[in-house]
């Protein structure tokens, strides 16, 4: 995160934080592998650690490639434009954007620490929770890569993206990342001491579906007055995958 404010100051723009949120998951969850080892079952730590680096890393990438050439993200924007300009915003970004979202990833990240300490096999909790991770993994990229294809059609400038995933969820990379984090939960959940983490995937739920994630990108979209965007928050589920609801004209 350090390393990401750097930058950030340098070219003015703090939006690749969001790029770096998943660097930050995979350095803790590598860190956390090597001071662990000798202590727990060694393919439970092993299996905590490649799946938060294949989330991490494949999310990063993604948002590295979507934030390219663009200018300040708007919600950072009219965060720091709370601040004062000039040394004051600078400190005020490195506390509000940067400081706390590398608190957010180590509080995040607790039940993967406590997964690469556990001793035993993996138990029958642990591989629902790899099946679950599988889940959210799915909706994250296969969410991405259908917006990604639907925004780069010309014709669909200014549409609201309303097919594949989209159809079911408005969220279906919210979604999948609640699952992910809950998946990795249960890795620590097969054993009793593991429940003490159950605060991180909740607090990881809370913000995709009521703070940071869903709400403020909705507002900005409800504000930009999208055609279509009122009617299809009116039939598609906002967070979790169901089928369209049916309209009366």
């Amino acid at each position: 995160m350090l390393g990401a404010f750097a930058v950030g100051v340098r070219t003015g723009r703090h939006r690749g934080v969001d790029a770096a949120w998943g660097l930050a998951f995979t350095a803790v969850a590598l860190t956390g592998c090597g001071l662990s080892a000798g202590y727990g079952d060694g393919g439970r730590r092993a299996l905590a650690t490649v799946l938060v680096a294949l989330w991490g890393l494949r999310l990063s990438a993604h948002l590295w490639w979507r934030a390219r050439g663009l200018p300040e993200d708007p919600r950072y924007a009219r965060m720091l434009a709370r601040a004062p300009a000039g040394p004051a915003r600078t400190r005020y970004a490195l506390r509000i954007v940067y400081l706390l979202q590398a608190a957010l990833v180590w509080f995040v990240s607790l039940p993967v620490l406590a997964a690469q300490y556990l001793p035993g096999p993996l138990g029958p909790t642990a591989w629902a929770g790899t099946a679950l991770w599988a889940v959210g993994l799915f909706f994250e990229a296969v969410g991405d890569a259908q917006l990604a294809r639907f925004k780069a059609d010309p014709a669909h400038r200014g549409q609201v993206m309303d097919r594949g995933l989209w159809r079911y969820t408005r969220h279906p990379n919210y979604f999948g990342d609640a699952c992910v984090w809950w998946g990795l939960f249960l890795l620590a959940a097969d054993a009793p001491i593991g429940w003490a983490f159950v605060g991180s995937p909740l607090l990881m739920t809370w913000l995709l579906a009521f703070g940071s994630g869903k709400p403020m990108l909705e507002r900005h979209l409800s504000g930009s007055d999208r055609p279509g965007w009122a009617a299809y928050t009116a039939r598609t589920s906002a967070f979790l995958p169901l089928p369209p609801r049916r309209l009366r004209d």
